[in-house]
């Protein structure tokens, strides 16, 4: 039996199956949505509509992450891996794919093939995961990475947080890495069938254009962790925890 299994029972092989299903239901319906997409950034910017990067996934093996291209070519390797509001490499049509998250939409081809879940930590590169081997260990030994969850809602502005800051890529690694590690933590814990609903449900409201106030609650300072709405602090733990810069 698996540590999945040990933790959560029945849940990780229920969820596994539901992944499958409504990731192959999600191509189908999407796919006019998926071609117009890649029309639009192959017509608007040299290279591949899809850009392919390695992430590191469960049991911390690496994998192609796919996504829509919204840099234009090569500029990926020109700078820091994270970007900020207002980046230059970043492509006018990439900007919309961004702001709404449709980038992400290739990632369902990923789900499908069991690179990843529909909810779960979001994959990171294997240069940051270096930085917190140990950490993401924890979590990629128990569940695949995701393409939303508790971290990606809060962190749904995430350039625009790294833009206020003085060094993004420092701080990102010093501070953002941490919170979002925490959070994966708190989900793997708390891990279930209701959790991945709310968790898809609250991603779609903060995402669809004039809903997003119904679940706004702001974004996270740097240096602080915001406990998600619904899930209580462990004991003697408050709901937001200051680090030290």
């Amino acid at each position: 039996m698996s540590v999945t299994d040990e933790a959560h029972g029945p849940y990780p092989r229920i969820k596994r199956v539901l992944d499958v299903v409504l990731s192959a239901v999600g191509l189908l319906v999407a796919w006019p949505l998926l071609a117009i997409i890649a029309t639009a950034v192959r017509l608007t910017s040299h290279g591949p509509a899809i850009f392919r990067q390695e992430r590191m996934g469960l049991g911390c093996r690496p994998f192609q992450l796919l996504k829509f291209r919204t840099m234009w070519l090569g500029a990926h390797t020109n700078g820091p891996l994270v970007t900020s509001a207002g980046d230059s490499r970043v492509t006018p049509v990439g900007r919309v794919l961004r702001k709404y998250k449709l980038d992400e939409l290739p990632q369902l081809w990923n789900v499908l093939r069991g690179d990843m879940s529909l909810v779960g930590p979001r994959p990171q590169t294997r240069g940051y995961f270096e930085y917190y081997k140990d950490e993401y260990a924890r979590v990629l030994n128990v569940v695949r990475p995701g393409i939303t969850d508790f971290a990606a809602i809060y962190y749904r502005d995430e350039e625009g947080v790294l833009a206020r800051l003085g060094d993004p890529e420092e701080d990102y690694i010093r501070h953002v890495i941490p919170e979002k590690l925490r959070l994966y933590e708190l989900y793997v814990e708390r891990m279930s069938f209701w959790m991945d609903l709310y968790i898809l449900a609250h991603t779609f409201l903060v995402l669809l254009p004039g809903l997003g106030w119904v679940a706004r609650r702001g974004q996270p300072k740097v240096g602080v962790v915001a406990l998600p709405m619904g899930a209580k602090a462990s004991a003697g733990e408050a709901e937001t925890t200051p680090r030290a810069a």
